[in-house]
């Protein structure tokens, strides 16, 4: 069969699953639930109706693929990647992204075979096209996570001067949702909707914790609700805490820079037998065909690439230290 022919099929097939995705989200804006019922609350709104008529339970939802997420839910390993997607702040579900995931593996599985290449190929592809999703999601959540860190001592000090000057505790959160700039000031005004519209403060707390997976951020809602039990001076406390997440903050910066060498070295020792070979097969592509023309140097392939992601791994838990 023509390769053209081939690809010219495949482009095809994805251009029609592209527009069946556009006219679906294009449906769903308007008509679907979510659409429906802020289409309701707008309305009620407008004609100054009580807000108690709204629903002020804040679930996670989802709104295709509800019943996979469900059965991703049920799991640990689901659990994990939910709170992962949370905290990326991306306009996507667990189910999508483990559906998006197979979906790439399979196209990279399967053209080799049709350029007539090894399968050992149509694996390492199948491999890096399903990594993608989860490494972009990962580096979302990572550069979120990383941002709403340096924000969170100013966050903490604002709160602790709101307080000092009379406010209460929701309406301090108000002020950091109102007054910080995103992302921390979302996950505030969510914290602050919850508590003003009748839930639990300690289970709102909860949510804000499980919604933000750092460590100081789970201090700052234990330390707040023993306050809320045994009393105290919670300005003060937000003070000792700020105070002890920016030394942590300088620390952290510091052992970047002395690890920096380390980290290179780990790049620079991952990228040299994949840029060797590219060269190689480059000047003289008969050199290196042996490898995946005898089953030998197949097998040699594969163990050498074991052995890099033994040595990757061991690298990035030598470079990476916790503070």
């Amino acid at each position: 069969m023509d390769i053209s022919l081939i690809l010219f099929a495949a482009i095809a097939f994805l251009a029609v699953v592209l527009s069946l995705e556009g006219l679906y989200n294009l449906w769903a804006s308007r008509h679907s639930p979510e659409a429906r019922r802020i289409a309701a609350r707008l309305a009620a709104l407008a004609e100054d109706a009580p807000v108690g008529i709204a629903s002020i339970a804040r679930e996670q939802t989802t709104e295709r693929l509800p019943r996979l997420n469900a059965l991703l839910a049920r799991f640990a390993p689901g659990q994990r990647l939910r709170r992962t997607v949370g905290a990326s702040a991306m306009n996507t579900s667990p189910a999508e992204l483990l559906l998006l995931s197979l979906a790439l593996g399979a196209c990279g599985a399967l053209l080799p075979v049709l350029l007539a290449k090894p399968p050992a190929f149509g694996l390492a592809l199948a491999l890096v096209l399903a990594a993608l999703p989860w490494w972009r999601v990962a580096s979302r959540a990572s550069a979120r996570i990383a941002r709403i860190e340096r924000q969170f001592p100013e966050a903490l000090d604002l709160m602790s001067r709101a307080m000092r000057a009379g406010h209460a505790f929701p309406s301090a959160v108000k002020m950091v949702a109102d007054e910080m700039a995103p992302p921390l000031a979302r996950d505030f005004r969510i914290l602050f909707d919850e508590m003003n519209y009748g839930v639990p403060a300690n289970e709102a707390l909860a949510r804000f914790a499980e919604r933000l997976p750092i460590a100081d951020v789970s201090y700052f809602v234990v330390a707040v609700m023993i306050q809320r039990e045994s009393g105290g001076n919670l300005a003060e406390l937000l003070d000792k805490i700020a105070a002890l997440v920016r030394q942590r903050l300088n620390l952290l910066g510091e052992i970047r820079t002395l690890s920096a060498e380390g980290r290179l070295s780990a790049v620079i020792l991952t990228a040299l037998p994949f840029g060797v070979a590219l060269v190689v097969n480059i000047v003289n592509p008969e050199f290196m065909t042996v490898l995946w023309t005898d089953p030998l140097g197949l097998r040699m392939v594969a163990v050498a690439l074991f052995m890099m992601a033994v040595g990757i791994l061991w690298m990035r838990r030598i470079i990476r230290i916790r503070v």
